[in-house]
């Protein structure tokens, strides 16, 4: 595939006018054997890495010729959705946990051009026989800092083990590495270092949120009031304070989603689509949301809990301020509460007891019980909307569709309305369940 083809599909696919400096140098080093790229989270590793991929891929011929593991469910995922964007004529597959085993089964055994995968699902796949990875040739290693840190060594050197012929290995990470694993061979590579020059801390306002009280639930209160509807991502260490926060967040009215490891992987993927398509505009968070979310305009980073480490603050932080754009942070501290030495604020407030204070609900969203596997596509959905709900395409918002269930944003003005007319409706002759998403 021509360069200039990739480009324009890039930027009409994403709506950027041109590539960033990282981009356009892994564009140009397509020749490069082996690449180690540092870049900061949210800097659009992914986009130059696909470039790279897509500029040495072969005809189609029937063989897998590239593998690209990622650390979580997530990150494949949103990999998966831009190499479809930039090049459909490649088979591609992505492979996770919490994904329907048989219906991955069925697209490898197609024999895919590209794997998109978790280790240990990719792992899973190998040891059942279900796809030959012998023949590929370029291996792509996603966030390989995260991904030695949740401890995915040794399925990593296992699945790189039956992988011989390997010519082409591109390591990206959003921190520097002291050294790589000898089952990854990086003695040679060239290293892109776009840590200092993407650095997010120069577009980022540190802002420090005191609060009276050890528990901080209304200090967070009183800010996400006063920034109103911009989105925002509140982070907090463990699962349970999470699930308190949420709580709470709900009992005041906010429009607020979860989002951690404990749930269901449906119930993440309808966080994000919530959160994507402006139906909450709060998204409470562990750190499992700080890498591979594709969430596009996040204004406000708000951390409820101090990061463990400066790499969790930086990966945090990420999320705001992404490519070019600016953003602020918040950190929430206790009395008392000692401050590590990675964190430096521009500003330091105390906000007032704000009484609750409705803050409406542009959108609400739609659940499809039916997907791409049955054949249902976002055009489908579309006109669904418009012929059985009186609409007219300006006034629906995003149209997700996965595999088996598919999302569509509607006027929250208008949804009770909407969902009444359309419940008892066929789409494509077809009887599937319509219901309102609830977080």
């Amino acid at each position: 595939m021509k360069e200039s083809d990739i480009i324009q599909n890039i930027k009409s696919k994403f709506g950027i006018e041109s590539i960033n400096a990282m981009q356009r140098t892994m564009a140009d080093e397509f020749r490069r054997q082996d690449i180690m790229l540092l870049s900061p989270t949210g800097s659009g590793k992914t986009i130059a890495f696909a470039i790279y991929l897509i500029k040495n891929l072969k005809e189609p011929c029937g063989r897998v010729q590239a593998v690209v593991i990622a650390p979580s469910r997530e990150l494949t995922v949103q990999i998966y959705k831009v190499m479809q964007a930039i090049s459909s004529e490649y088979k591609t597959t992505c492979c996770y946990g919490g994904h329907n085993f048989e219906d991955e089964k069925n697209s490898l055994n197609a024999t895919p051009d590209i794997i998109i995968s978790t280790p240990g699902r990719l792992l899973d796949h190998l040891t059942r026989g279900d796809i030959d990875i012998r023949p590929v040739r370029i291996l792509i290693l996603d966030e390989f800092d995260k991904s030695l840190e949740l401890g995915f060594q040794d399925e990593m050197r296992k699945i790189i083990r039956r992988m011989p012929n390997i010519s082409r290995r591109v390591l990206t990470s959003a921190t520097k590495l002291a050294t790589t694993p000898d089952f990854i061979d990086l003695s040679s590579a060239s290293i892109l270092d776009f840590l200092k020059e993407n650095a997010t801390e120069t577009r980022l306002k540190i802002v420090e949120v005191k609060s009276d009280l050890k528990d901080k639930l209304e200090a967070l209160g009183n800010l996400l009031y006063s920034l109103g509807e911009e989105k925002s991502i509140v982070f907090a260490n463990h699962r349970e304070s999470v699930e308190r926060i949420f709580n709470y967040l709900k009992e005041k009215g906010f429009p607020a989603g979860i989002y951690h490891g404990g749930l269901e992987q449906i119930e993440r993927e309808k966080a994000v689509a919530l959160f994507n398509n402006g139906t909450i505009s709060i998204l409470v968070t562990t750190d499992l949301g700080s890498r591979g979310l594709d969430i596009a305009d996040v204004k406000h980073i708000i951390h409820y809990h101090i990061p463990v480490s400066a790499e969790t603050y930086t990966h945090r932080n990420g999320r705001t301020a992404r490519v070019s754009a600016t953003g602020s942070v918040y950190v929430i501290t206790g009395p008392e509460e000692k401050m590590p030495e990675f964190i430096k604020f521009d500003e330091t407030i105390t906000l007032d007891k704000v009484h609750n204070i409705e803050i409406k609900k542009e959108y609400e969203t739609l659940f499809f019980s039916a997907g791409k596997k049955e054949k249902l596509s976002k055009g489908d959905i579309l006109g669904f909307l418009i012929a059985k709900g009186n609409l007219n395409a300006q006034e629906i918002g995003k149209i997700d569709v996965a595999d088996h269930y598919a999302l569509a944003a509607i006027p929250a003005n208008k949804a009770s309305d909407i969902l009444k007319m359309i419940r008892r409706e066929k789409i494509k002759n077809k009887r599937v369940k319509i219901s309102m998403v609830r977080q």
